[in-house]
C-alpha cells in the first residue's frame, strides 16, 4: 500500500536551490518514499521525525502511520550544525 507523499513548501523552495545534480538525486529519493518510507539510510530522530541521508544532503519528515502519510519538512545540506 502506498503512503501519501506531501512536501512543504519551505521544503520545495530549499530543494528549487540546490545544485542540478543533487535535485535529481533527492527527487529519486522523494519518488522512492511513497512505496518504502523505511528504505534507504535512514534515521528515526524524535517520534514522529525522520531523516534520509541523500549524498551529502538530508531529507527530514514526518511518518503519520494511522494515515499513511509522509511530510517533508525540511532538505538541508549537512553540516556541522544541521542537527
Amino acid at each position: 500500500m502506498n503512503w501519501t507523499l506531501l512536501v512543504t513548501k519551505s521544503a520545495r523552495k530549499a530543494l528549487a536551490e540546490l545544485p542540478d545534480k543533487d535535485q535529481r538525486l533527492i527527487e529519486k529519493a522523494l519518488d522512492s518514499m511513497p512505496t518504502d518510507p523505511f528504505g534507504g539510510d535512514i534515521k528515526r530522530l524524535q517520534a514522529p521525525s525522520w531523516r534520509r541521508r541523500v549524498g551529502n544532503y538530508r531529507i527530514f519528515y514526518a511518518l503519520f502511520p494511522d494515515e499513511k502519510r509522509i511530510v517533508v519538512t525540511a532538505i538541508a545540506r549537512r553540516t556541522s550544525t544541521t542537527y
